[in-house]
């Protein structure tokens, strides 16, 4: 992403660990990613998303923006006993089973790297045994409170989780869908 792109535009950016890059199962799931993104970047979506990412609002707001859709591409809601071998209560906000592996939904707003919620996203889907694939929604800009400069969340993220893709620190994470919203 360019840093002076339009922020009234939804973006992603993909990565995939070396081994899956060119693979029918990166292809299946960017597919599943761009239908996510294009329903996002209708215009009555991206007004929706400006209003849910002002201070005070939850990630549930930016949520209620496309999990309607998301739920006729057959993912559910909080998905119980993905990791029932971990006895943490751990639970993806949502979840699709795909034909050898699964998808995690995780969406942040305002504790995003604040409280390393990226990171824990990222370590949940490292550690689900029924998930390969992280769809991660962050805010491009954040300001907890209306008189702050706002931190540029994707970018932050984006330098963070890239660095799981490089070739000798492959993860159980296959891919990761980065979306910014």
């Amino acid at each position: 992403m360019a840093e002076d792109e339009e922020m009234n535009e939804v973006s992603l950016v993909s990565y995939a660990i070396p081994q899956k890059v060119n693979s029918l199962e990166f292809q299946q799931i960017s597919i599943i990613a761009k239908q996510l993104l294009n329903h996002l970047n209708q215009p009555n979506k991206i007004e929706e998303l400006m209003v849910a990412n002002q201070p005070g609002n939850s990630s549930a707001m930016v949520q209620d923006v496309f999990i309607g859709y998301a739920k006729e591409l057959g993912f559910e809601s909080e998905k119980t006993g993905l990791f029932k071998e971990y006895s943490m209560g751990m639970r993806p906000d949502y979840y699709k089973k795909t034909e050898n592996s699964g998808i995690i939904i995780e969406v942040e707003r305002g504790k995003t790297t604040i409280n390393n919620m990226d990171m824990l996203d990222f370590w949940k889907t490292h550690l689900c045994k029924h998930a390969n694939h992280l769809f991660l929604f962050v805010p491009k800009e954040l300001r907890q409170n209306a008189t702050m400069k706002p931190k540029k969340e994707f970018n932050n993220v984006k330098k963070r989780l890239e660095k799981f893709f490089h070739s000798g620190n492959e993860t159980n994470v296959h891919t990761l869908h980065l979306f910014g919203y």
